[in-house]
């Protein structure tokens, strides 16, 4: 069997000695045919993986600038089918994850999103709402393509218990949200990364990505310190809204650098 492009990934990152960047964009925004150049555009400056959200109108993790972003694209006309089109149009050569909430699959019918997901090239599906274990069949649905990893979201206030079963039931990495709240950039990242990185460790075996926060050069270095893999959302969606595609290269280029170990950023 060979090995799914999110595990490839994962080790050409790994030999490389760095964390990988994961940069999120949501679809359709602000327009369609600018969405899908900024996909192709961290494609090209630096993404190791890129998330590409599907436009949902209860976005309740998410704040104000994807919340913002999320009801342009809607009102642009993104739906779950023009995501995938524009996953499968882009045609990047990393590993793509659509994140959504679990209204939308429903919608579109789990099989067939599972299917066509696939068939768009998508790796992995990030549902930010559904924990681990509720919907067996719809996990089911998902691995049975052979081709979709199921990333898990954790949060600061997993039990133990919770957090190996999502090492257990999750495939690609884990996704650890590093503060409690929603999406957003904030000044810092947060005093007990270090450890609560260190607690997911000892739970489940996957890679663990740290995203909500993150949106400086600096704040990316100072998480892929301890984290495997590093996600920035809001700020690239906020500089895709303010300087369009060339601000998403910009942004992508310098959070890129800081993946990089220390004696090759010097």
């Amino acid at each position: 069997m060979s090995e799914r492009p999110i595990a490839a990934r994962w080790r050409a990152v790994r030999g490389e000695q760095r964390s990988a960047l994961i940069p999120y964009l949501t679809a359709g925004f602000p327009t369609p045919a600018l969405s899908l150049a900024a996909i192709q555009a961290v494609a090209r400056t630096g993404a190791d993986f890129i998330e590409v959200g599907i436009p949902f109108s209860d976005p309740l993790a998410d704040g104000p600038t994807i919340q913002r972003a999320t009801q342009t694209a809607l009102e642009g006309g993104m739906t779950v089918a023009g995501v995938l089109k524009q996953i499968a149009d882009a045609g990047v050569g990393v590993p793509v994850i659509v994140m959504t909430y679990l209204n939308p699959v429903l919608a579109y019918g789990p099989e067939r999103f599972a299917r066509d997901a696939a068939k768009a090239g998508a790796a992995g599906v990030l549902l930010t709402d559904l924990p681990s274990g509720v919907d067996p069949a719809l996990e089911d649905t998902i691995a049975k393509t052979g081709k979709l990893d199921l990333i898990r979201l954790v949060a600061p206030t997993t039990p133990p218990e919770r957090l190996a079963e999502a090492g257990r039931r999750g495939s690609g990495f884990i996704y650890l949200i590093s503060r409690l709240g929603v999406t957003g950039a904030r000044a810092e990242v947060p005093p007990d990364l270090t450890e609560l990185v260190a607690r997911v460790r000892r739970a489940a075996s996957l890679p663990i990505a740290v995203g909500f926060g993150i949106g400086t050069a600096d704040q990316a270095r100072a998480a892929a310190e301890v984290a495997d893999g590093v996600v920035v959302g809001s700020a690239l969606v906020d500089a895709l809204g303010k300087e369009g595609v060339a601000g998403v290269e910009r942004l992508t280029r310098a959070l890129a650098a800081a993946m990089r170990p220390a004696e090759a950023r010097a």
